[in-house]
């Protein structure tokens, strides 16, 4: 049985984890979120993506059954393999937002950090609790974490493993809305839908900029900016974009995605 499902409507992708009862990860879910991901990035007909574990969890971290009797060659190959997904995923060139319910613990939390933007659910329950386990985050939490709150607020969820409730989770950063669980999934996909009506070569380059830059020196992050900029002006939506505001005034533009 499938364990990830890819549903598309009105531009907007849903890649939905189905592994009840927690959404743990294990090699089967990684493979399909893999392959899921990797469609609705090549997909045209998908403008921007929601990742949603359902509408009582998210994803409860990786399987710890399966990775109590590994030792150091198979957790290589197991944390590479899972590493590699997530990167799938934070490159996605089109907004992605995770629609976050219940329990996003461990690989969960860092699964949802690998979004562009974070919609939390009023009962979500989020962080990294591997050190209690006495082990570490080692699917990006160490790294997608800290440039997101800061890092001594990445330390502190890092070296306690604590949980981190909705409202302190907005408090710091780390999500970007808060609203009732009934709801979380229908604001992500409002979210989306609000990208999936524009430019879509303008918001791939503007999230490569951003993504990007935060890898380099400031003065290269603005040479790439300067030659992402300066491609737009070989597009459709920039002459759609233009001649939009000039008859109608800004905001009105309809974009055709090329």
């Amino acid at each position: 049985m499938d364990v990830v499902h890819l549903e598309v409507e009105k531009g907007v992708a849903t890649i939905r984890l189905d592994r009840p009862p927690m959404n743990a990860i294990d090699r089967k879910l990684t493979e399909q979120l893999r392959g899921a991901s990797e469609e609705a990035a090549r997909r045209k007909n998908v403008r921007a993506i929601v990742i949603h574990g359902g509408e009582k969890v998210f994803a409860a971290g990786a399987d710890i059954a399966q990775m109590t009797p590994m030792g150091y060659v198979e957790i290589v190959d197991w944390i590479t393999e899972l590493t590699a997904t997530f990167e799938v995923i934070a490159r996605i060139p089109k907004p992605v937002v995770a629609a976050v319910t219940g329990y996003a613990l461990g690989g969960g939390l860092e699964l949802a950090l690998c979004a562009d933007f974070r919609v939390f659910a009023e009962n979500a329950k989020v962080g990294l609790p591997e050190i209690l386990l006495g082990i570490m985050p080692g699917a990006g939490g160490t790294q997608r974490l800290p440039r997101l709150v800061g890092a001594s607020r990445a330390k502190d969820l890092i070296f306690t493993g604590r949980q981190v409730r909705a409202d302190e989770a907005l408090r710091i950063g780390l999500a970007d809305r808060v609203v009732p669980a009934d709801v979380v999934y229908t604001e992500a996909v409002a979210l989306a839908r609000r990208f999936a009506d524009g430019p879509a070569l303008a918001l791939r380059a503007a999230k490569r900029a951003v993504d990007d830059g935060l890898e380099i020196d400031l003065a290269a992050g603005l040479r790439l900016e300067s030659t992402l900029f300066s491609g737009l002006f070989a597009t459709e939506d920039k002459r759609v974009g233009m001649e939009s505001f000039i008859t109608n005034g800004p905001g009105k533009a309809k974009f055709k995605g090329n």
